[in-house]
């Protein structure tokens, strides 16, 4: 295999990985806090449910961190590596291309963050609930730099999705991908609303 169809298909697989699993982990995720906004008790329970599944030290290692690890650490080779030019091509999908890069970044450091400040505790004896995120939101900063961080994971998923349906040959017309575009604008929207309402109902 020749390094050419070698990268196809690792841009493939990286691809792939962004949507599923982790973008379906993603929109769980925020669901789950989603639930802040009912009650505690409710979040509690949500949180809860989805500690204690069977396997779940391993659920978490298969479907969330390596594939996380490899389209963290690959997306961060093609953010660093890529050809930007929207300085000599000021178009819409340039811009996106742009942001897509950046958004990756940020949600790459928001995400091991987040790890650290919740999974990573739970082995050191805490337990995920209301209150251990209301303790970290309380802080100004935390609160900021979660929101940023969730729209930014949002945005890169949602925009991924664009580029999914491209790499793997399914919005091929210039209308299809036109179509796609405002599909990907709606996903960000309503995915971003419902995580940042969750982040506030911690406050």
């Amino acid at each position: 295999m020749s390094n050419q169809d070698s990268g196809f298909y690792i841009r493939r697989l990286h691809s792939l990985l962004g949507v599923i699993p982790l973008g379906v982990f993603l929109i769980q995720h925020l669901l789950v806090n989603f639930t802040a906004t009912y009650s505690e008790e409710a979040f509690n329970f949500a949180a809860g449910i989805m500690g204690n599944l069977p396997f779940v030290i391993l659920l978490e290692i298969f479907i969330i961190y390596l594939p996380i690890l490899f389209h963290g650490i690959y997306g961060i080779y093609i953010a660093f590596t890529a050809k930007n030019n929207v300085g000599r091509y000021g178009t819409y999908r340039n811009w996106m291309f742009l942001l897509q890069r950046i958004s990756g970044v940020v949600a790459f450091i928001f995400i091991a963050v987040h790890v650290y400040q919740t999974r990573i505790q739970v082995f050191l004896g805490e337990e995920v609930n209301f209150q251990m995120v209301e303790q970290i939101v309380a802080n100004p900063f935390w609160l900021v730099f979660w929101i940023v961080g969730v729209v930014a994971t949002v945005f890169h998923f949602a925009n991924g999705l664009w580029t999914f349906m491209i790499t793997w040959g399914i919005t091929q017309s210039d209308k299809s991908q036109q179509v796609m575009s405002y599909i990907a604008i709606l996903i960000f929207l309503i995915i971003s609303t419902i995580g940042v309402m969750a982040i506030f109902a911690f406050v």
